[in-house]
């Protein structure tokens, strides 16, 4: 397992006990090679990997901080004995290789893209599937020194070298934190009546590409459609950015004055006027002085909950945030001499461009998303038609605003739905403590467990033998983040 202080960390299932004969006392020191490395600035935020004899390893990269951040690398380990086997270091083909250090060691280009989200893996063609976010800093790309071919691409390297294969980028020169959250999902999709072994892989800007799986070449056409430029001295938008056309985008793409939510005519109104201030040209509008609506926002579409898949009815399942921000850059000499310690709520530094970026929810002066309804969705797409099945709203306001009954508005979630065989879909995640479970053919809900806490995490399922009961358990810890119940509890339910 990785830890927070980034090491990695092997423990003995028998007793316990750290693995003496691993690493150093039982764990890796992840922070190698990486240079200078601010307090909690890098550590593993998703499990690592195990593929053969080989642990693989990646780590989240504090967003916005500095263009000089630590580098994303991803490592191959002995599974046994910790010892380094191999690493990706995501520049582009034909960087030279930094000098090792005085000890031999290797060391690893910074400001590179990272992966905090979950890997997959392919045992039988040897292979790891990566899914990198943006290079640093996420809003402003003018500094980058050319580090973004692998950036908000989905990589697969060789298990056995981390020598990278084929690599599909979902987002060119990324402005707006469109990281891939999730994990790239390994099923079989028919494509002309042949089954083809492909990765699904879901985005923050809901769109879901189906690649096959040892070559990364899009199963469906995808189209580059130009984007609207950026207008920000020292910053080159890239023209175009790919659309998949199968199956089709399940987040809106845009939103329009029509569209906007607010609590009473007048709030409203008031989110109609403060759309119309910022600059407003659909999901690729890049950062701007005066602001731009950034819809899906950073934690819009797909996040690190990742799908579920239904194999039997061709069903992929996700959920799907949809709250609009404001994305602003601010030159440094307009508020001069900012920290981290002084910054106001919601800019960020990005040391070492010209701009900082703030970075707020659409809101009305009531504080209220001027995003339309639903915030937050449950979706069910169809793999043989390539359209949404189903969409429900997904969460409700009970453990967030102190009133006597729960409005079903839809709320954004953090964490991701599983299958079950009979067709139960399982899901926590909502800012209200509930486990629940749908009908994966119609979105029937069909069960709500109320938890002692909130269920930021995707359950998991299984039977000790054969012919015994099954099970369904999760993690009950909260999100601070969020502000749902925060808990300790690991809680597991049997299915009749």
């Amino acid at each position: 397992m990785g830890t927070m202080d980034a090491r990695l960390v092997a423990v003995d299932a028998d007793t316990g006990l750290a693995c003496a004969d691993f690493g150093e006392g039982g764990s890796v020191d992840l922070l190698a090679g990486l240079g200078d490395v601010h307090a909690g600035e890098t550590y593993m935020t998703s499990p690592p990997t195990v593929v053969g004899d080989v642990v693989v390893t990646a780590a989240l990269v504090a967003d916005n901080r500095r263009v000089d951040s630590p580098g994303g690398v991803i490592r191959g380990f002995d599974v046994r004995t910790g010892r380094l086997r191999w690493f990706f270091d995501p520049v582009p083909p034909g960087t030279e290789p930094l000098a090792p250090a005085d000890d031999g060691s290797p060391r690893f280009h910074r400001g590179t893209p990272n992966a905090w989200s979950i890997l997959s893996a392919d045992p039988l063609r040897g292979l790891v599937f990566v899914p990198f976010g943006a290079a640093s800093p996420d809003f402003y790309g003018g500094e980058r020194a050319g580090f973004d071919h692998y950036a908000n691409a989905v990589v697969a390297l060789d298990a056995a070298t981390g020598e990278p294969v084929w690599r599909f980028q979902a987002v060119h020169h990324g402005l707006w934190d469109y990281d891939l959250p999730s994990q790239p999902m390994l099923i079989d999709v028919v494509v002309d009546g042949v089954t083809r072994a492909a990765v699904a892989q879901a985005t923050k800007m809901g769109h879901i590409f189906l690649l096959d799986r040892a070559t990364g070449e899009p199963l469906y056409p995808i189209e580059e459609r130009p984007v609207p430029p950026s207008f920000v001295p020292g910053e080159v938008a890239a023209p175009t950015q790919p659309f998949p056309t199968f199956p089709e985008p399940v987040h809106p793409h845009r939103i329009d004055s029509a569209d906007v939510f607010g609590i009473t005519p007048l709030d409203r109104h008031l989110c109609r006027r403060a759309l119309a201030r910022h600059r407003n040209e659909g999901i690729f509008t890049p950062p701007s002085f005066e602001g731009t609506v950034h819809y899906p926002g950073t934690a819009g579409g797909m996040n690190w909950g990742s799908m579920a898949w239904d194999p039997e009815r061709r069903l992929l399942v996700m959920t799907q945030n949809r709250i609009a921000q404001v994305l602003t850059l601010i030159p440094r000499g307009e508020m001069p001499g900012l920290t981290r310690a002084n910054r106001p709520r919601g800019i960020s530094l990005q040391e070492g461009t010209p701009y900082y970026i703030r970075t707020q929810v659409l809101s009305s002066p009531l504080g209220v998303p001027c995003s339309p309804l639903p915030w937050g969705t449950l979706v069910a797409v169809d793999l043989e038609t390539g359209r949404k099945r189903w969409e429900i709203p997904f969460g409700t306001t009970r453990d967030l605003v102190p009133l006597p009954f729960a409005m079903n508005f839809g709320l954004p979630s953090m964490g991701g739905p599983i299958l079950t065989a009979a067709g139960l879909v399982f899901i926590g995640a909502s800012l209200d403590d509930y486990l629940r479970a749908y009908d994966v053919e119609t979105g029937e809900k069909l069960l709500e467990i109320r938890l002692p806490a909130g269920a930021q995490a995707t359950p998991m399922t299984y039977r000790l033998r054969e012919d015994g009961r099954q099970y369904v358990v999760i993690a009950v810890g909260g999100h601070s983040t969020l502000g749902t119940t925060l808990g300790d509890y690991v809680m597991a339910f049997s299915l009749p």
